[in-house]
């Protein structure tokens, strides 16, 4: 249909200023348009056929938008001088009986380029801002949707209990004082560093964790108010030993977060920040870590 379309809109444009000499031929042009129409429109069909064997679908989700641009980048490089040269073939064969200057020449085909050039961008710009108009309308929906699952998850009183953390070794090859550990009972956590310092907490009450420098700064809520304990460890560390507790995630490279305490999730122009409860501290979400964030939102 997208086809269609462009081959259509790009007819009416030479319907309407007639270039090629397609005036001389009076209502003949207008067949003559339909032909070329159709000719267009078996060019693009080709193209398409080309594109599946030079493009390559990617495997991986997140690099969806990459795959397009690229693929529709090579589409014009491919498509538009093809029809134009068909074009201009046309033109000579065709069109020459009455225009002796449609004859095949380097000069009508560069005329012929730009003016296919010219429509094939107006008509990228079209869709452009159509596709953009789908995109921001399912970004809006979709983000509606994640608060809404945000909003029952708060309801939920009882966070879910997981099985207990296994506490390190103390016989494991690595010194006590260089591993980063997590005990917890019930729903306490005791978070340690590579070093003696430690915090003990709720699980509910960990707002996120940020990486700063060699530290973690780990704010969370200590009776009824917002507190920051610094512990000295790596976050993908932390991150392997928060592993059990699906509401924390990885939400950037210097982030891990808990779903159960963000407030609103706003999104725009496929940008994501999280605005955090009693802190309104906005956290952001990376487009490496977008899509796991919307999976641990819809799988709790």
């Amino acid at each position: 249909m997208t086809r269609i379309i462009s081959v259509t809109f790009v007819v009416l444009a030479l319907a309407v200023f007639k270039p090629f000499g397609l005036d001389a031929w009076q209502w003949h042009g207008y067949v003559h348009l339909a032909a070329i129409g159709a000719m267009g429109f078996s060019v693009c069909m080709l193209t398409d056929i080309i594109l599946k064997h030079v493009v390559k679908m990617p495997r991986a989700y997140d690099k969806g938008a990459e795959y397009i641009i690229r693929r529709n980048l090579w589409f014009q490089l491919i498509n538009t001088p093809t029809v134009a040269f068909a074009i201009c073939l046309y033109r000579h064969f065709v069109l020459s009986r009455r225009v002796e200057g449609n004859m095949l020449s380097l000069v009508n085909y560069v005329e012929t380029l730009v003016i296919i050039a010219f429509c094939s961008f107006a008509i990228g710009l079209y869709w452009r801002f159509k596709f953009r108009s789908r995109y921001l309308a399912a970004e809006l929906e979709e983000t509606r949707l994640l608060n809404e699952q945000l909003k029952a998850m708060a309801s939920r009183t009882n966070p879910s209990k997981v099985s207990d953390v296994e506490v390190p070794d103390s016989t494991s090859d690595e010194p006590i004082g260089n591993q980063s550990s997590t005990t917890c009972a019930g729903d306490t956590l005791t978070l340690t560093g590579t070093t003696n310092e430690s915090v003990t907490l709720q699980l509910s009450d960990l707002l996120y964790i940020e990486a700063v420098g060699n530290y973690l700064k780990v704010c969370h809520l200590s009776d009824g108010r917002i507190r920051t304990d610094m512990l000295r460890t790596t976050l993908k560390q932390m991150e392997e030993t928060l592993s059990p507790y699906p509401s924390i995630v990885r939400c950037h490279r210097a982030f891990l977060v808990n779903l159960g305490q963000v407030e609103q999730i706003t999104a725009k122009s496929g940008t994501m920040q999280l605005l955090m409860k009693h802190c309104n501290d906005t956290i952001p979400v990376s487009r490496s870590n977008m899509a796991g964030v919307k999976e641990s939102i819809r799988n709790l």
